[in-house]
């Protein structure tokens, strides 16, 4: 897989971005994608140094609009840790 395939896009939330003070970023990525994969195409794409690498699998939430049942999607989250004194511009901070 490509970098660009790993990561899918940034997680923008009150609790990502008091992460950002901590020096951790949260991105949605592949669902096969390993801790090795995230690490790698974060260093790719940001050119920054990672100290780690955390994922979870989100799951679905139930929905319910009038009789209409439903779930939310499944996906995979990445929180990575950067070295001191690296920072990701994208998000704006």
């Amino acid at each position: 897989m490509e970098a660009r395939q790993i990561i899918i896009r940034p997680i923008i939330s009150e609790k990502s971005y008091q992460a950002i003070d901590h020096n951790k970023y949260s991105f949605e990525v592949h669902p096969k994608a390993t801790k090795h994969h995230v690490r790698a195409a974060v260093e790719e794409i940001f050119k920054v140094s990672v100290i780690g690498v955390n994922t979870l699998n989100v799951k679905p939430k139930p929905k319910r609009r009038g009789l209409h049942r439903g779930h939310t999607r499944r996906w995979k989250k990445a929180v990575v840790e950067l070295a001191p004194g690296n920072r990701i511009e994208f998000f704006g901070t």
